[in-house]
């Protein structure tokens, strides 16, 4: 009588134990699924100048070039043509899904203009709606001209008019 009596309890033992495992192997598995999708949450990305909060109003009209630097900061690029320019440039682009190619959002270009004598003349902004298409290897900026192609001339020459 020992013996029957202690057949179901090891059956009910070893039932218990694969439902365990099984419930370990369930979460185990939910668990890999959900930190793989994490991976495939968007991000962000900032390049460039980063505007500190509130920078720009401690920049009135008028104010030295050194004031500048020591509120903003050095600028990303500097022009000289008729006065001095700073230019602070920014981009913030963002992919929604891991392993997709970036966006570009938002991209600031804040110019702070100066005279001869140094003092700030007049501040922009600009936007990702202000920029133009430009050709950085070329130096070429699209005109709204016709480009003549090597055959035009060919062309024209056999032309009888």
């Amino acid at each position: 009588m020992t013996e029957t009596s202690q057949r179901p309890s090891r059956v009910r033992s070893a039932r218990g134990l694969v439902a365990r495992w099984r419930g370990l192997r369930v979460a185990a598995s939910i668990a890999l699924v959900c930190a793989a999708l994490g991976g495939c949450v968007g991000e962000q990305f900032q390049k460039g100048y980063i505007l500190p909060p509130g920078a720009l109003e401690q920049i009135p009209i008028g104010a030295s070039q050194d004031q500048v630097l020591i509120v903003m900061g050095t600028p990303s690029t500097v022009a000289t043509l008729n006065g001095e320019v700073f230019y602070y440039i920014s981009q913030r682009s963002e992919r929604k899904v891991a392993f997709m190619n970036q966006q570009v959002v938002d991209q600031r270009v804040i110019a702070i203009y100066f005279d001869k004598n140094r003092q700030v003349q007049r501040l922009a902004n600009y936007g990702l709606q202000d920029g133009r298409i430009f050709d950085f290897i070329s130096r070429t900026t699209p005109t709204s001209g016709q480009e003549l192609s090597y055959l035009t001339p060919l062309f024209k020459l056999l032309s009888f008019n």
